[in-house]
């Protein structure tokens, strides 16, 4: 009876980690202010999104490519006064200016406020800037990371269901010593 009961508590605990850390790990639906593909720089904002139809038909990113291979982006200017003014796109390796150029949209005017561009990501980081060629020029940043593990995001998205999982079992232990499930038991079994 007892191999039972802590054989249910452990599958309860197992489904709580599954659905928790599966809702953790996706910025999902949120409001464009908050969005992490969101960038705002003057009054204005672009949003990024990137996608692998050749591995995942429907799923979008932003700044964590979890597949090295070919990746579409899509830059929509959400501003109107963006879309009258020529903006570019650049994707290269690293974080600085000096780094391989992976793709390139020349500064050009986007009325219908969509940018569109394919480059070929290896592992490793990149860096996203579209330059809006306004008066001052204003540039959105994005870092990608590409095939690369966020141990920091694993690891917040594990605390919770982790200390959930200690203090249960803190509790079946405590529990157990005590006597009080042996009690429980026997008047059960009367």
């Amino acid at each position: 009876m007892i191999k039972q009961s802590i054989q249910s508590i452990t599958a309860v605990c197992l489904l709580v980690v599954i659905f928790y850390a599966s809702t953790a790990m996706g910025h999902g639906r949120v409001a464009m202010a908050e969005d992490p593909c969101a960038r705002h720089v003057g009054g204005n904002m672009v949003h990024l999104s990137a996608y692998q139809p050749q591995y995942d038909q429907k799923e979008q990113y932003c700044t964590e490519i979890p597949i090295a291979g070919d990746t579409y982006f899509v830059v929509d200017l959400v501003d109107q006064p963006l879309r009258g003014m020529p903006v570019s796109l650049k994707i290269f390796r690293g974080d600085d200016n000096e780094g391989e150029t992976v793709a390139q949209v020349m500064a050009d005017y986007h009325p219908d406020g969509v940018i569109s561009g394919i480059g070929k990501l290896d592992k490793g980081l990149y860096s996203v800037v579209v330059t809006a060629e306004g008066i001052p020029p204003l540039q959105y940043a994005y870092q990608l990371r590409v095939d690369m593990i966020d141990y920091g995001k694993v690891a917040r998205a594990w605390a919770g269901p982790l200390i959930a999982v200690l203090f249960l079992s803190w509790l079946m232990y405590r529990l157990i010593q005590s006597g009080r499930w042996r009690q429980w038991l026997g008047s059960r079994n009367q």
